[in-house]
């Protein structure tokens, strides 16, 4: 009896063994199978494709079977520039391992690389994307991981050109550890909601780093975004969680770090602004928290340009920025409370390490700027050094209200 039941054990476990072989299908020029094409269409539900290295020149490949595709080292799928490469509409899927290159353009259509549409619980790693329209464009789809990839290519204008990894009325997708560059968005979040972005690097592409739309209860952190046209903007959404993120070198006539546009209830920690046209541009954003975060070398640190409520700004360091603060307006409900300010010349008689006078952070010069961009030039004028101190001593155009006073005497590690 025991015999028999061994006997049965090792036969089904064998049979399930060769079941398993026989669903992955190798794809090679010596392969029995010697296009994507072919082995899609072979392919059963929940099998498997191995492309071996080599070139294969191919698109418009449409999947709509649960399939796990995995390329060797050196497996290049080249588009010619005929359009979108894969078409997929299936769940449970994961492609990983594969170079994919020269993507159609169009200006009328959305060419992608990959286009993900209508999938449930899908993953896309270690996959390089080179010469591309849209990288991968996901469209509603829910629970899926975007990890490891590495996009590349050379958009010369915004309007002939797409973004790099771009989600449309999604939920619960995560983006992390990805390269993306020479892209219009490197990374653009469209009715995005309980999705993460963390650890990515977008750089050098035309307009945004990272861009949110409508995009509700995301989160991103540890991410670096430098020299694109403009960092990352963050528009109409609320219950963003932004944190440990690197703003770096975001240079242009209209540029910035971060751009909050119509943003409520939102948390903004521990984020690095260092060499930006303007490390955050405010506008029309309520109830969002600045704390523990360092601007350093910005030509104006923080603008706030107008109908921003209850924003609270505690123990941030402003550290050598042309402008720390430009405020349009003098109404202000806005909280500044226990800052460093590099610009502090107060002293600290009880040694509490807050100083015993309180600053104000606007200058009348930053006034003048907004309304007068070419005054800009006498910046490090005497005649701007003293309109800055008349201001600061008898407030006439800034908010009488608008003042730290707690300032700390030493910058925030």
């Amino acid at each position: 009896m025991a015999l028999n039941k061994y006997f049965f054990l090792s036969f089904f476990s064998s049979l399930f063994f060769q079941i398993c072989i026989a669903q992955q299908i190798e794809v090679c020029a010596a392969c029995e199978v010697k296009s994507i094409h072919e082995a899609v269409d072979l392919a059963e539900e929940g099998g498997s494709i191995l492309i071996r290295a080599g070139l294969y020149k191919e698109h418009d490949i449409t999947i709509q079977k649960t399939l796990t595709i995995h390329g060797e080292e050196n497996a290049v799928v080249d588009g010619e520039d005929a359009g979108t490469i894969f078409h997929i509409s299936a769940d449970h899927f994961t492609m990983e391992n594969l170079t994919i290159i020269n993507v159609g353009k169009s200006y009328t259509k959305d060419f992608a690389a990959i286009l993900l549409s209508k999938s449930e619980h899908f993953v896309l790693r270690n996959i390089t994307l080179k010469n591309i329209f849209f990288g991968m464009l996901i469209e509603k789809s829910n629970h899926g991981m975007i990890e490891y990839n590495t996009i590349i290519s050379d958009a010369k204008d915004q309007a002939g050109s797409g973004n790099g990894i771009h989600l449309w009325h999604c939920d619960d997708v995560q983006v992390n550890n990805n390269s993306v560059t020479g892209v219009r968005d490197g990374i653009y979040f469209e009715f995005v909601s309980n999705s993460k972005v963390f650890q990515n690097n977008s750089f050098e592409n035309l307009r945004y780093g990272l861009h949110f739309m409508f995009s509700n209860n995301d989160s991103y952190y540890d991410n670096t975004f430098s020299k694109n046209g403009a960092g990352v903007a963050v528009m109409f959404s609320k219950f963003i969680h932004m944190e440990n993120n690197v703003f770096i070198e975001n240079w242009g006539s209209a540029s910035y770090g971060l751009l909050l546009k119509e943003i409520y209830d939102t948390e903004i920690i521990h984020n690095r602004f260092e060499q930006n046209t303007m490390g955050v541009s405010v506008d029309g954003s309520t109830r969002v928290n600045f704390k523990e975060n360092t601007f350093i070398r910005n030509g104006w640190a923080v603008n706030v340009i107008g109908a921003c409520y209850e924003n609270k700004f505690y123990k941030n360091n402003f550290m050598h920025n042309s402008f720390d603060l430009s405020y349009n307006g003098k109404l202000n409900s806005n909280e500044f409370d226990q800052n460093y300010w590099s610009d502090y010349t107060g002293y600290d008689l009880d040694e509490n390490g807050i100083g015993d006078v309180p600053y104000r952070p606007v200058k009348l010069f930053s006034y003048i700027v907004n309304r007068s961009p070419e005054t800009i030039v006498l910046l490090r004028s005497l005649f701007v050094d003293l309109i800055n101190f008349s201001e600061k001593v008898s407030p006439v155009f800034t908010p009488d209200n608008l003042i730290d006073e707690n300032p700390l005497m030493k910058a925030n590690k």
